[in-house]
C-alpha cells in the first residue's frame, strides 16, 4: 500500500507549534503515550489529544490503544521525503531551547515510568 502525503497537509500540520513539538518528539522516539506528551509539553491532555487527532487524520501518525492509554508513532508508510523533512526539522531544533526542554521532560517522564504503564 502506498501512503500518500500532500505537501499542503504536511505544511498545515507543521504550522502549529504544538503539532510541531509533538512531531519532533516522535521523530526521535519509536512511540510515545499521551500521558508522556502531557508531561513533556506541559499541556493539558485534551489539548494534546486534539492535536494528535489532527496529525492522525493528516496521515502523519498512527495510534494504538493499550489499556487506558493511547500510544502514538509516526505512520510506518510515510514517504521518504516526509521522513527527510522531519529529520531535518529535528536536527534544526537541537539549538532551540523550547524543543530541548520538551526532550528533557520526556526523558524524565520515561525514567519515572510516568503515569502510564508500558507493556
Amino acid at each position: 500500500m502506498n501512503h500518500t502525503m500532500h505537501i499542503e497537509n504536511l505544511t498545515k500540520a507543521l504550522a502549529d507549534q504544538t503539532r510541531l513539538r509533538l512531531l519532533l518528539l516522535l521523530t526521535d522516539h519509536r512511540e510515545i503515550c499521551v500521558c508522556e506528551f502531557t508531561q513533556a509539553l506541559e499541556l493539558s491532555q485534551p489539548k494534546i489529544s486534539r492535536h494528535l487527532a489532527i496529525l492522525r487524520e493528516t496521515g502523519l501518525l498512527k495510534d494504538k490503544k493499550r489499556g487506558l492509554w493511547v500510544y502514538y508513532h509516526l505512520h510506518p508508510e510515510l514517504p521518504q521525503w516526509v521522513i527527510a523533512v522531519l529529520n531535518s526539522l529535528q536536527m534544526g531544533s537541537q539549538q532551540e531551547t523550547l524543543y530541548q526542554k520538551d526532550k528533557t521532560r520526556l526523558q524524565n517522564a520515561e525514567q519515572q515510568n510516568s503515569q502510564c504503564v508500558r507493556d
